[in-house]
């Protein structure tokens, strides 16, 4: 049964990677979800100086999953890179997260990602809760320049994580595309807000977040589907997965790997084994021998 995959020249032992944000900055945690059985880890999103995000409250349970507005709080790609040489050494690709606020300052945090060793860069154009930020990401030439400019400057695979917040996925994938994006990731959370009815004020200190968790699946699952066939990279699908089923759902939806982050804040890095398990078993159960048979395969 072979569960592994293969991204932009990246080999992956499995198709169930750590999503970005989820274990902090810590590289030690990082490897341990490496140890926890990941097929391939993404760090949280780094910039080229360090940030110290929003006050608190900063997250917030809802029914349907989480709302977050950090503000993308990290200490700097320099600062950073030793945390990226020890999560290296649990043996998987580590794709870092980068941001930046226009081109230049994406290729360079990328280009010093890469320096420290990074496998892949995961370029964070879409984070709804910080404008400078998230306004790239529903701009389908920005999304080309801020690409190229990466494409540039670093040798590695580059992912680019694609907002649900748009009303063409499709538009800013293929730009991403052209401006030379090695895979696609679909998607990063929903626009959202929470308010207190007691205090008559938004929970949020940002007052608006980005909700993740089981009521982003539908969402990014359509995003995931668009996006297969119209897209000539690879698709990573990403957003309320937190069982084989999910994983599977996204995978024959047109998605080579998934990424997993709200399910492990619930239930610790056991459910990225328990992901790939399941997923081993159905493979099994269909008498598939070989997961890629199965990308895409609701489309036929």
């Amino acid at each position: 049964m072979k569960l592994e995959v293969e991204i932009s020249g990246l080999r992956l032992r499995n198709p169930v990677m750590l999503a970005a944000g989820i274990l902090g900055l810590s590289g030690s945690l990082l490897k341990r979800a490496a140890e926890a059985g990941a097929g391939a880890i993404v760090t949280k999103s780094v910039g080229l100086k360090p940030r110290e995000g929003y006050p608190n409250p900063t997250v917030v349970e809802v029914e349907c999953g989480l709302l977050n507005a950090m503000g993308l709080p990290n200490p700097g790609i320099r600062e950073f890179a030793r945390e990226i040489r020890i999560a290296k050494e649990g043996n998987v690709p580590v794709i870092v997260s980068v941001f930046g606020e226009n081109a230049r300052e994406f290729a360079t945090v990328a280009r010093q990602a890469q320096d420290a060793g990074a496998d892949a860069v995961e370029l964070n154009v879409s984070c709804p809760h910080v404008e400078e930020v998230g306004e790239i990401a529903s701009n389908p030439e920005a999304v080309r320049q801020v690409v190229r400019a990466v494409r540039a400057s670093v040798g590695i695979p580059i992912f680019v994580k694609l907002s649900p917040n748009v009303a063409d996925i499709v538009e800013i994938g293929r730009a991403a595309e052209e401006g030379g994006a090695s895979a696609l990731v679909a998607v990063n959370t929903l626009r959202a807000m929470a308010i207190n009815v007691d205090l008559k004020e938004p929970i949020l200190a940002a007052k608006i977040g980005g909700l993740s968790g089981s009521a982003l699946k539908p969402v990014a699952l359509r995003c995931v589907y668009e996006l297969y066939g119209a897209a000539d990279v690879p698709i990573v699908g990403c957003g309320g997965i937190s069982s084989w089923r999910d994983a599977a759902e996204f995978i024959l939806a047109g998605s080579v790997a998934v990424q997993i982050g709200t399910a492990v804040a619930y239930e610790g890095l056991e459910v990225l084994r328990q992901v790939t398990k399941g997923l081993q078993n159905w493979l099994t159960k269909q008498g598939i021998r070989d997961l890629r048979e199965m990308v895409g395969a609701a489309h036929a």
